[in-house]
C-alpha cells in the first residue's frame, strides 16, 4: 500500500518510509553526498547538532531559514558543493526532525526531493511505503505534497484516499517550480534572501543518488548513499518539463 502522511509528526511503522523535505533538508543531503561527503549526520534540533561537532564535521543549520548562529553553513543545497570534511551535521526546523522520527519506526528509509525524484521512484520496493512530508512549521506544505504525489504516481499497487489527493495535488501544478514557488516555504526563504534555492530545488531528477538511513546512534540518523537497486521502473515519472542552470557536481 502506498500512503502519505501529511506532516513528519504522522509518521507510523512501515517497510519503508520515504521522507520529502523538498526545501530543503532532504535537497541538501542528497547533493552533499553526491558533492562527496561521505555521510550525513541527521540531529532532531541545533543543540544537538552543536554537540556533535568534531574535526572532519561540517556543521549545517537554519533557524527560521537562515543560517544558525555558529554553524559553517546554512541549509542551502549548493553550499555543500565543495566538502570542507568527511562528514556534515545537519539540523534544521522540519526536514531533521521528519528524518529523526522516521528513523525510530520504519524498516527502511529514504531521502527524496525533486533533484533526485526518479532514482527515488527506482529504489522504492514492494510492500508498504509512506510518503512522509515534512511540513512547514507543523502545517502541511504544497510542496512535499507535490513531490509525494509525483512518486505516488510513478510507483504501481494499491493506494490510500492520502496518495490519492497528493497526486491531485501534484497534477494541479504544470511544473514543479510552479508548486515550489506557491509555498509557505518559498515565502520563507525569499524573506531572508534565498530565493534562488526555490529554482535550484526545482530541478528534477539532476542527480542519480538516493540517501538511506544507514543506522541510528544516539538519537542521530545516519545517511550514506543507498547502492541503486533499479527494483522499480521509474517510466511513470515524466520528464522535467524545465531545467534550471546549476553549478556543475
Amino acid at each position: 500500500m502506498i500512503d502519505v502522511a501529511f506532516l513528519g509528526t504522522d509518521v507510523r511503522p512501515t517497510a519503508t518510509a520515504v521522507v520529502i523535505d523538498v526545501l530543503r533538508a532532504t535537497s541538501t543531503i542528497t547533493l552533499a553526498l553526491v558533492s562527496g561527503y561521505e555521510r550525513v549526520l541527521v540531529a532532531g534540533s541545533i543543540d544537538e547538532a552543536v554537540d556533535l561537532r568534531a574535526p572532519q564535521r561540517t556543521l549545517a543549520g537554519e533557524v527560521q531559514c537562515a543560517r544558525a548562529p555558529g554553524f559553517d553553513l546554512g541549509n542551502s543545497p549548493e553550499e555543500t558543493l565543495q566538502p570542507r570534511g568527511t562528514e556534515l551535521v545537519l539540523a534544521t526546523t522540519n526536514g531533521a526532525p521528519a528524518i529523526v522520527a522516521s528513523a525510530q519506526v520504519a524498516e527502511e528509509v529514504l531521502l527524496a526531493s525533486m533533484l533526485n525524484l526518479a532514482a527515488v521512484a527506482e529504489q522504492i520496493g514492494a510492500g508498504d511505503v509512506l510518503l512522509v512530508c515534512a511540513g512547514t512549521d507543523g502545517r502541511v506544505s504544497i510542496e512535499d505534497v507535490y513531490v509525494a504525489g509525483r512518486l505516488s504516481a510513478a510507483l504501481g499497487g494499491p493506494r490510500s484516499d492520502a496518495a490519492h489527493v497528493a497526486e491531485a495535488v501534484a497534477a494541479a501544478y504544470p511544473t514543479p517550480l510552479a508548486a515550489l514557488e506557491a509555498s509557505a516555504g518559498a515565502v520563507g526563504l525569499r524573506h531572508v534572501g534565498l530565493e534562488s534555492d526555490i529554482a535550484f530545488c526545482a530541478q528534477e531528477s539532476i542527480v542519480g543518488a538516493v540517501p538511506r538511513l544507514a543506522e541510528t546512534v544516539d538519537g542521530v540518523a545516519v545517511i550514506e548513499m543507498a547502492p541503486t537497486t533499479g527494483r522499480t521502473s521509474a517510466s511513470a515519472v515524466d520528464e522535467p518539463t524545465e531545467t534550471y542552470s546549476h553549478k556543475s557536481i
